[in-house]
């Protein structure tokens, strides 16, 4: 959008300023990972990824998910990782045809919308990684509710992506994968599925990032 407005008005790029949109990162906040994972009733020891937004298979890449899901599981028979999914859309009957043909016990569902702000901190908490395999995107909210809650993430090189996980230059939030590469993407997962030093290190640098991201930020840059 930047270089449309630029190309667009023939304007210098110091005098278009990137506006995203604000987040209250002081509500969205991590919890302790072992409790969320007992309230939730999630295994204590397994490696967790999560997924949440609308379950729309094309858009958000669900179909790339689960194929990039098979291959990681199928590399660690003995980790034993969980992908949790978290929500509901028009796509919901053939996203649960697809999780049936994967390998019992892989992926657990929570097929709701979940407008529960407190019940989706619990979600997120229990989680050690957070991924974004959409095909198209605006303003991913869901990377920026998960970078909030101090998880990294593996994302697709779409819209909005670079904007938000390398908002602060060099600090590492996650890892950005080539759209629709599943085996690029399955390997961005098995690296910080395999990697807990690197996935806490990422999603501490995660939160920090999500804060540049404030009410009381993006206000200050609207004022000048």
């Amino acid at each position: 959008e930047r270089q449309r407005i630029r190309g667009r008005y023939r304007l210098p790029e110091h005098m278009i300023a990137p506006i995203p949109n604000p987040f209250d990162v002081r509500r969205w906040r991590p919890e302790d990972r072992l409790k969320a994972r007992r309230e939730l009733r999630l295994p204590p020891n397994r490696r967790i990824v999560i997924w949440h937004g609308r379950v729309q298979i094309e858009r958000k890449g669900l179909d790339l998910l689960l194929e990039a899901w098979r291959q990681v599981c199928a590399a660690r028979p003995d980790l034993q990782p969980l992908l949790l999914l978290v929500g509901s859309g028009r796509d919901a009957e053939v996203l649960r045809q697809r999780v049936a043909d994967l390998p019992a016990g892989v992926v657990r569902w929570v097929e709701e919308y979940v407008h529960d702000r407190e019940q989706m901190w619990r979600l997120l908490s229990a989680a050690d990684v957070a991924t974004l395999p959409s095909r198209h995107e605006g303003f991913p909210v869901a990377t920026l509710e998960a970078m909030a809650c101090a998880l990294p993430v593996v994302a697709a090189d779409v819209s909005g992506v670079r904007d938000m996980l390398q908002a602060v230059p060099d600090r590492d939030t996650g890892i950005i994968v080539p759209p629709e590469d599943t085996g690029a993407l399955a390997d961005a997962l098995g690296v910080l599925v395999d990697d807990v030093e690197l996935s806490r290190k990422l999603g501490d640098s995660a939160r920090s990032v999500a804060e540049q991201f404030s009410l009381e930020d993006v206000g200050r840059r609207l004022a000048h």
